[in-house]
């Protein structure tokens, strides 16, 4: 499985952004779609998830309520609206898939290359 992320870039505090995930070499079924992310010098830390067959979402304290992680079957993407950002939101954002929920970056087996969020106060 390849993962592609995308849709990063700079924004103003309160702004919004969509970054989506691609899937391909593999059409999901099963799987948990995870999304982290890692500020600079900084560990990575969970954002949230979603089970591609039903479609169960999971979200850190930190941005429940703000980002909305949806899925796209038909063109194998996950997406996660982030609104009302803040400019500790600021990080490298990843996807990621696995078969279990969980907000260790090692429960999870692929790994997209991150897209880079920056939100000005």
């Amino acid at each position: 499985v390849q993962l592609q992320a995308s849709g990063g870039g700079l924004v103003q505090a309160g702004g919004s952004l969509r970054l989506s995930c691609a899937a391909s070499g593999r059409t999901f079924s099963n799987e948990v779609v995870g999304w982290f992310r890692q500020a600079p010098g900084k560990e990575r830390r969970f954002v949230g998830a979603i089970t591609w067959s039903g479609g169960s979402t999971y979200y850190a304290d930190s941005v429940k309520g703000r980002f909305t992680i949806s899925r796209d079957n038909a063109k194998n993407t996950v997406y996660v609206q982030m609104n009302s950002l803040k400019p500790e939101d600021t990080a490298v954002y990843y996807c990621a898939a696995g078969t279990v929920v969980a907000n260790l970056p090692s429960s999870y087996d692929y790994w997209g290359q991150g897209t880079e969020v920056t939100v000005s106060s």
